[in-house]
């Protein structure tokens, strides 16, 4: 059975457990001409997150309806949001799941100042929980992220860091990180916590960056960093600083920036 598919004028029912519990998972697609970039690795993640919450996964029909239909723009995002459905009482689940699978269509304009000239970023103070259950996946529940955006609102200030209780880094608020170490690129493994990107797993499956650790204080020693995701491609970090302000490392540009330039390809934007 397909999941119902919501259109943007229907409201979710209060009884839906993803506005209830944040019970369900979500995918933000970059849509080139109105085809969808990255597809097969948004669809795998979702499909990841239906298994790991026991959610009933989308036939790839229902998932392909999303974005069909002509394009309004050049470049467009489309959202994605399944929830587990309604009912259940409390935190049980209902005795049948019916996911509720809602999406939505806008045009987007990607920052090309900021692939071009980089961007500022800073630590943050929030640590994010270690929950191997949940890492990777996208579900719902995106607080820590959204506690962490609070520390600042400083429009110079592009994204912000973030590390585990371990102090391990672990991604920016909404996109992740990489940085260069003796010439190679690299990003964390996010094996305990963190959302791994589908930019991210395409970039690791082209054999371009491989994972590893870095602890927090290392950030400012790396040759070179960036933050990047699959809708808003990457943008070089020029500027660290620290959650108060102070500067804690600068990197000059570089040009042409093959990290880039590759990740750009993958994401038609080159």
């Amino acid at each position: 059975m397909l999941p119902p598919r919501l259109s943007d004028d229907q409201s979710v029912p209060f009884d839906d457990r993803g506005l209830a519990y944040g019970d369900g998972l979500f995918e933000t697609v970059l849509l080139r001409a109105g085809k969808p970039v990255l597809w097969r690795y948004h669809t795998a993640r979702l499909a990841q997150g239906c298994h790991r919450l026991g959610i009933p996964s989308p036939c790839q029909e229902a998932l392909d309806a999303t974005w069909q239909g002509a394009p309004t723009a050049e470049f467009e995002v489309l959202k994605l949001i399944l929830t587990r459905g309604s009912g259940g009482r409390g935190y049980a689940q209902p005795d049948q799941i019916t996911p509720r699978l809602l999406s939505r269509r806008t045009p987007f304009q990607p920052s090309v100042e900021r692939w071009q000239k980089g961007v500022t970023v800073r630590l943050c103070d929030l640590q994010l929980a270690r929950q191997p259950r949940l890492a990777g996946i996208k579900h719902l529940n995106r607080l820590e992220n959204i506690l962490a955006r609070q520390e600042w609102n400083d429009a110079a200030i592009a994204e912000g860091v973030l590390a585990d209780n371990e102090g391990l880094v672990v991604e920016a608020t909404s996109m992740n990180v990489f940085w260069q170490r003796a010439g190679e690129v690299l990003t964390p493994q996010l094996d305990q916590c963190g959302v791994a990107g589908t930019l991210r797993a395409a970039l690791l499956e082209h054999g371009a960056v491989a994972q590893a650790s870095l602890e927090l204080h290392q950030l400012a020693d790396v040759e070179r960093l960036w933050v990047a995701n699959s809708v808003q491609g990457v943008w070089p970090v020029t500027e660290l600083l620290a959650a108060d302000g102070s500067l804690l490392q600068r990197w000059p540009l570089s040009q042409p920036d093959p990290f880039q330039r590759l990740a750009h390809q993958l994401l038609g934007v080159a």
